[in-house]
């Protein structure tokens, strides 16, 4: 408990340094949020006009007054308002993530289904032709950037079979669960490739390093079958690595998977904060930012605590 509260207690330091570092990085870039909202037609509003809609969006302040309304704003749980949308930052956050945390898990599930039993099968089979087999494919899974995979689907789909992914408006797995698997299961599959290729090497090397251990050959020794030692006792032991890297690349995902969006027409919180950049949208680029940070503490947490549900030995907190 004292880990927790301790572990709870520098979120809110680790929130105030990101929010300065994307509050300061989104005003260097080049132009102002007025001119990429209304594009061309920028050019025919009046000083007056450029002036009252400047401080409509409290942009008309110096930095470190802006920064200090919006810090104000987010103790009241205000976010702001986005300029692109027009209604409040948390709100489009909202509508966005469903999408990006249902993808992310869905890659996560494709990633630990396929890398984690070819993981186990390498280790169990070291040295031989089939192990070797099951290390090219991950690395050419690890080196494969997402973009060509995701264009090989599409191109392979298209000219091969003359069918193209589900793209166009998305469907929630609530409202329509067939068309909703049916947009999200190749940009999953996209993602989840790369991400098994790490968790079949990691979890490679961590069965190869547990099945060296004395309390392996202990229980081969007493009878115990292949099956049992592999599954029942040297695995649990090697899962720590496993998890550390799926909290890791989980977290990541949360983040949006910006480039896969795009390709595949999904409006997740990649695709909503990329065309924020380029709109200078800053109150949604700020929120958006913040609250991926956030998600990805809690990830770490729950990855942290997952460690003494997996191995006992560990004692979180202690010297």
């Amino acid at each position: 408990m004292n880990y927790l509260m301790r572990r709870l207690a520098t979120f809110p330091l680790v929130l105030i340094g990101v929010s300065v570092l994307v509050f300061v990085a989104i005003r260097m870039v080049p132009g102002d949020s007025i001119t990429a909202m209304l594009g061309t037609e920028a050019g025919l509003l009046t000083p007056a006009q450029r002036d009252a809609l400047a401080a409509y969006f409290g942009i008309d302040q110096p930095w470190f007054i802006q920064y200090w309304r919006w810090v104000l704003g987010l103790l009241h749980g205000n976010l702001g308002i986005s300029v692109t949308y027009g209604k409040p930052v948390l709100d489009v956050i909202l509508e966005r993530f469903p999408l990006t945390l249902e993808l992310a898990l869905l890659a996560m599930i494709i990633a630990l289904a396929v890398g984690m039993p070819a993981g186990v099968f390498a280790a169990t089979h070291n040295e031989k032709l089939s192990d070797l087999g099951v290390r090219v494919v991950a690395m050419i899974g690890q080196s494969t950037p997402n973009f060509v995979l995701a264009l090989l689907i599409i191109y392979t789909l298209s000219a091969g079979f003359g069918v193209l992914p589900t793209m166009g408006a998305f469907s929630p797995l609530w409202q329509d669960p067939l068309r909703n698997l049916s947009q999200l299961l190749l940009p999953a599959v996209t993602l989840g490739f790369a991400f098994a290729a790490s968790v079949t090497r990691i979890s490679r090397s961590a069965m190869l390093d547990v099945l060296s251990d004395d309390y392996v050959r202990t229980a081969r020794s007493k009878g115990a079958s292949n099956r049992t030692v592999i599954w029942r006792h040297a695995l649990p032991n090697a899962l720590i690595p496993v998890v550390t890297l799926s909290g890791i690349e989980f977290g990541y995902l949360l983040g949006g998977a910006v480039i896969v969006e795009q390709i595949y027409a999904l409006p997740g919180l990649g695709r909503m904060i990329l065309d924020a950049i380029l709109q200078r949208d800053y109150a949604l680029v700020q929120g958006s930012v913040l609250f991926i940070a956030f998600n990805f503490m809690i990830v770490n947490l729950l990855v942290d605590l997952a460690y003494v549900a997996l191995d006992p030995r560990i004692r979180l907190g202690e010297r």
